[in-house]
């Protein structure tokens, strides 16, 4: 019968896994060499603000030259400034590497839209109904008022003046003579005698005068009459008398007056 040990038989513990060895340091990352690198970014972000200075300088002081200029030269302060506000856009721009061409950077922009996309353009009408909730805002003076002066000729402001201050004018019609009117055509409309009381140099564009500040709003050709007596020198002026025979036997004078709309009324007040 053999023996048997009483001890219990030990296991041995696993042996630990090997140590893994640290990974290296990347260069330039420890503690000492942060402080010796300071010095070098602190010179670096001296030299940098001081660059932006002298480019934030030099670029104010180009600006106001360039507003002065164009004041100078009769450019009003408000195109003055939208152009340069317009080039200063591009030169960011172009710094930031992001496309120069609007139509490049809003796909959505709109054939006729006067180089505005429609994006900006719900802006401006956004921006246009948060100014009329406003309370405290005040418009003098019609934005519109700067474009219609720029599309004027210089006849076309006397007949404007001279109808603020005479006030409706009469004017015909002549047409063809028909039975009942029935088929009855416009031979000269709008014939007045404004171009001539209001003094305009250029007689013969008078009714091309009058059609572009119809086009503009300023005026309107009402079919109400003025005073009857008013239309019998006006029927008797030659060009009357040149579209009456053109009309054939019967010539028929339709009469008519002309107007300043409200939005003229405001406008002569305005600027003239």
């Amino acid at each position: 019968m053999s023996e048997h040990n009483g001890d219990q038989p030990q296991t041995q513990d696993p042996a630990p896994p090997p140590a893994r060895p640290e990974a290296p340091a990347p260069p330039g990352v420890t503690l000492g060499s942060a402080f010796r690198a300071a010095p070098g970014l602190l010179r670096l972000a001296v030299t940098s603000g001081r660059h932006f200075a002298q480019w934030s300088a030099r670029t104010t002081l180009a600006t106001t030259n360039d507003i002065v200029k164009a004041l100078a030269s009769g450019t009003s302060p408000a195109q003055a400034v939208a152009d340069l506000t317009a080039d200063l856009r591009t030169a960011g721009r172009q710094a930031l590497g992001l496309a120069s061409d609007d139509n490049e950077a809003d796909p959505h922009r709109q054939p006729g839209s006067h180089g505005r996309s429609s994006g900006e353009l719900r802006a401006m009408g956004a921006e246009l109904l948060y100014r009329s909730a406003d309370v405290w805002y005040a418009e003098d003076v019609h934005p519109a008022y700067e474009r219609i002066l720029g599309e004027m000729a210089p006849d076309e402001a006397r007949i404007l003046r001279f109808l603020a201050i005479e006030g409706p004018q009469p004017a015909v019609d002549v047409r063809t003579g028909r039975v009942l009117g029935i088929g009855s055509e416009l031979i000269a409309g709008g014939l007045s005698m404004i171009g001539l009381r209001a003094g305009v140099r250029d007689l013969a564009k008078a009714s091309a005068y009058q059609n572009n500040l119809f086009r503009l709003g300023l005026i309107w050709f009402s079919r109400e009459e003025v005073d009857p007596t008013r239309y019998q020198v006006v029927e008797v002026q030659p060009e009357v008398a040149d579209a009456m025979k053109k009309a054939g036997r019967m010539p028929k004078t339709v009469r008519r007056s002309i107007h300043l709309t409200p939005f003229g009324e405001d406008f002569c007040r305005t600027c003239l």
